[in-house]
């Protein structure tokens, strides 16, 4: 366990804390400005977040997805779930806006698994089919589930996006747009009627997801270089949603419904990652709930640090 939790640190913690250390000192010294982090976000959401999802989805088939029927439905109804507990809470009891909750949810309520699935997972479980399948699973659920559902909620619920109040057809439009949307729910319905993507266009999409992990990380450090980091009772409330409630439910969830142990500590590690970066990109798209979820992301991420060998350990120990 203690080489285990070793190479998580030294594979996967310690590299993203570093990346974003440095976002953060570029911000502070002025060696990029902290708006700059918004063109970084734009790479990442329309191309490189886009093309790492569809890349890893079509990777799956329908035997894969079929064979692991629990492991669909406890990710897509605890996910689905969780996010709308994280966005009616923030509106009931924090007095948010419905868009302010929106962006809430796409973080606390959201694993950063297209961001960093593979980069955590891989060096710790290898490279094999049940790792991939795992993070396309959360990756399918997250991407083509939860986050049009947070967009259409932001959208639905922010003038300054929707000015001349537009309608559901349209707001949903907008939705549908967004290449982070139909990306990966393209590459679902690819997989779903049996349609294999050639090989030879892997290293295209590839090399444009290379950028994905890194350039998000560095955006937000960037991002927070311009706010102060708050440590209220929101941000510790958002921070134990993403960091002990929802990893906590999945444990449970997949422990009594049989999950295979190697799988279970994998799901569970999965949905224990830091907010979603995506939530943080939009976050700073729309100025809407920066100042917030920025904070909660930088503690979430420190967290994670000390919450991750823990939760592997507990899975471990309740699986066998």
């Amino acid at each position: 366990m203690e080489q285990f939790i070793s190479k998580m640190l030294v594979s996967d913690l310690i590299p993203i804390i570093v990346i974003m250390l440095i976002g953060y000192i570029s911000g502070r010294t002025n060696e990029f400005k902290s708006d700059q982090a918004r063109i970084f976000n734009k790479l990442v959401l329309n191309f490189a977040l886009p093309a790492a999802l569809f890349i890893s989805i079509v990777r799956a088939d329908r035997e894969m997805l079929a064979q692991n029927a629990t492991l669909g439905a406890i990710s897509f109804v605890g996910l689905v779930g969780l996010f709308m507990v994280s966005y009616f809470t923030l509106q009931w009891f924090f007095k948010r806006t419905k868009a302010e909750a929106a962006v809430c949810a796409l973080i606390a309520g959201s694993p950063t698994i297209g961001f960093l699935g593979f980069a955590i997972l891989d060096p710790l479980y290898g490279t094999g089919v049940e790792t991939g399948l795992v993070i396309a699973i959360v990756a399918i659920v997250v991407n083509a589930i939860t986050i049009p559902i947070g967009l259409y909620l932001l959208h639905a619920g922010n003038k300054t996006t929707s000015p001349d109040n537009a309608s559901t057809e349209s707001t949903l439009l907008s939705v549908i747009k967004q290449p982070v949307v139909w990306a990966p729910v393209l590459a679902v319905i690819l997989v779903l009627i049996g349609i294999k993507v050639p090989p030879e266009v892997d290293p295209t999409f590839v090399l444009l997801a290379k950028a994905n992990s890194s350039v998000a990380v560095f955006a937000a450090g960037l991002t927070l270089s311009a706010y102060k980091i708050e440590l209220d009772k929101e941000v510790a409330y958002n921070t134990f949603f993403k960091l002990i409630l929802m990893p906590a439910v999945f444990l449970l969830a997949g422990w009594a419904c049989g999950l295979d142990s190697h799988i279970l500590q994998m799901l569970v590690l999965s949905v224990a990652l830091p907010p979603a970066f995506s939530g943080i990109i939009i976050s700073s798209s729309y100025q809407v709930y920066t100042r917030t979820g920025t904070s909660s992301l930088a503690v979430s991420v420190i967290g994670f640090i000390i919450a991750a060998p823990i939760w592997v350990y507990l899975a471990r120990i309740i699986s066998t």
